[in-house]
């Protein structure tokens, strides 16, 4: 579904930044920016991220001729005054920089709403000042209906994103949001878990029988960043038709015999994730490939959606 030729126009002379650049998405994401196709395209990518050992690894991993159109940022969301001036003159923001981690959300509250929800805004800011022309935030499906502190930050970011399109006065900017659910096998999730406690025989936890979760390959995650780019027109927030699944079945297919423990379910932990929710289904359209949801203000996306015919959901 990502038109190819459409992308090459997108990203034509454009200078790119990615917030959380070392990461998993985000060193997936600017490999894929690094291919032949994608690199003769771009003016330049920043990566800005905190990590100076990790900048100094990706830094090795490039290819010398390829370093030519690279700048590493080191910085903090937090950190308004540096995101403005690593935003000279980009036109594209890709913002991935986030904190995670469900369980210790619960316990450093104020950390989280540092980095996922004022961070959002000093991005926002930092874009708005700069005179970005599109920006696209990653979210989670912790942002549905949250009952964790880091489900609730994502939301209150989401809405920043949205609601960034409101306040943009004349700038020619769109800010929307890219929602999908955990990245197969990506740096701290279950799959490596899983996989180095069979190799060392070890029992494996899980925490409830009926646990279940959406899942997204990092190459599927970043098509759907670039096909949004593509496509936004402002307020929206983009979902994946994505799958399923129980994790006590990825256990069994990773080993059939192996033993399990049932720790019970984690401080701030869902049994049942969701992507989309029933308060939210009114202002769901299918736009075949994905979801997209646009609330009721922002009405030029509405019109033209309409214009268009896509269905909302029933």
């Amino acid at each position: 579904m990502l038109n190819k030729k459409k992308l090459n126009s997108e990203l034509k002379n454009k200078a790119i930044m990615v917030t959380g650049g070392t990461g998993s998405f985000g060193k997936a994401f600017i490999n894929k920016l690094l291919t032949k196709e994608n690199y003769n395209q771009i003016k330049k990518i920043v990566i800005f991220s905190r990590d100076e050992l990790k900048q100094t690894d990706m830094f090795n991993e490039i290819e010398k001729k390829k370093l030519k159109k690279i700048r590493f940022f080191i910085g903090d969301v937090r950190d308004r005054d540096r995101l403005v001036r690593a935003m000279e003159g980009i036109d594209i923001v890709i913002h991935a920089a986030a904190l995670k981690h469900v369980p210790i959300a619960e316990s450093n509250p104020f950390e989280f709403i540092k980095t996922n929800i004022l961070g959002a805004q000093n991005v926002i800011d930092a874009a708005l000042e700069n005179k970005v022309k599109n920006v696209i935030a990653l979210s989670t499906d912790k942002a549905v209906s949250p009952i964790n502190l880091y489900g609730a930050t994502k939301l209150a970011s989401d809405k920043l994103f949205t609601s960034a399109n409101l306040i943009k006065g004349s700038k020619k900017i769109k800010f929307s949001v890219v929602r999908y659910g955990n990245v197969f096998a990506s740096r701290g999730s279950v799959i490596p878990f899983f996989m180095k406690l069979n190799k060392e025989k070890k029992i494996i936890p899980v925490t409830h029988k009926e646990m279940t979760r959406f899942n997204i390959t990092l190459d599927a995650a970043c098509d759907f960043v670039f096909w949004s780019l593509i496509n936004n027109l402002g307020g929206e927030v983009f979902v994946p038709k994505l799958p399923s699944y129980k994790i006590l079945d990825l256990v069994k297919a990773i080993n059939q015999n192996c033993k399990v423990h049932f720790t019970g379910v984690r401080a701030g932990e869902k049994i049942f994730e969701e992507l989309i929710s029933r308060a939210d289904s009114p202002n769901t359209y299918d736009l075949n490939y994905c979801y997209s949801l646009v609330d009721k203000v922002h009405v030029d996306t509405n019109n033209i959606y309409n214009k268009k015919k896509y269905k909302k959901v029933s």
